[in-house]
């Protein structure tokens, strides 16, 4: 079966909103002295908490009903070693910090370095996420809002981590922005490769199978980057409560939509 042309363009449209978000990060960092720090711990730990339940409520467990237990938790397992082989080969870091340098200082090359090969990174990893939003949106509309939304919560301290380093070495709004704003552009190029690899010959198993892959990919996001990243806020109770609002967001949006 092949999928329907709205539901291609739709997914583009959420994946390129959630990719848009790293914008938000590179104007709030330029924008604003001081990070609300509460509001970033309790923000990331509410996206982790939505991208952990559903995993494992929505997209694995709609897996396992469909594919068997055995397939569905192999090819979850396969999404997590996925993202981890990306990781080890082309890590990155959200938190950046910004320490005043002469422009012509070392340091301000090294910071400009750092804020791309941050870029790169996190560009890198954005293909997955639009994959990511892609495949849920052709599962269920309101899955792939969801996973936009958690997804967009997230990449706006990547965008901070991205265009932080570069606003410093350089003093260019414009570069800082326009770095951040190419990062983010990666996300809608994932669900276009989705769409032009999987359109011709879609059928319920692959659906099924990928939302498992999916499941696997937003796993690893969580526990390695979104928590460990939101836990250096020093805000460890309120990244616990975002979690746990999460899930019950998730749980009552789900209810909603069946």
């Amino acid at each position: 079966m092949g999928i329907p042309k709205e539901i291609v363009l739709i997914g583009i449209g959420l994946s390129l909103l959630a990719g848009f978000s790293t914008t938000i990060g590179a104007l709030l960092s330029l924008l604003i002295k001081k990070n609300d720090n509460k509001t970033l711990a309790l923000g990331m730990g509410l996206s982790a908490g939505v991208m952990i339940y559903i995993s494992f409520v929505e997209l694995l467990g709609r897996s396992i009903g469909q594919i068997g237990f055995i397939w569905a938790n192999i090819i979850f397992l396969a999404g997590i070693l996925l993202v981890f082989l990306i990781d080890v080969v082309i890590p990155h870091e959200y938190i950046a910090e910004c320490l005043p340098v002469d422009k012509n200082d070392r340091k301000a090359e090294q910071l400009a370095r750092t804020g791309m090969l941050t870029a790169i990174g996190i560009a890198i990893h954005n293909v997955a996420e639009g994959v990511t939003v892609f495949v849920g949106t052709v599962h269920s509309i309101g899955v792939g809002v969801i996973l936009a939304a958690a997804i967009a919560i997230h990449n706006i301290p990547e965008g901070i981590s991205v265009s932080l380093p570069v606003y410093c070495a350089t003093n260019s709004r414009k570069k800082a922005f326009w770095y951040s704003f190419a990062s983010g552009l990666t996300e809608p190029l994932g669900a276009v490769a989705a769409a032009l690899l999987l359109w011709p010959f879609l059928t319920p198993g692959l659906v099924n199978g990928m939302l498992a892959f999916v499941a696997g990919i937003m796993i690893y996001i969580s526990f390695d980057e979104l928590l460990p990243a939101a836990h250096k806020y020093g805000e460890e109770h309120l990244v616990s409560l975002g979690i746990i609002l999460g899930m019950m967001i998730m749980w009552g949006t789900l209810v909603f939509l069946r």
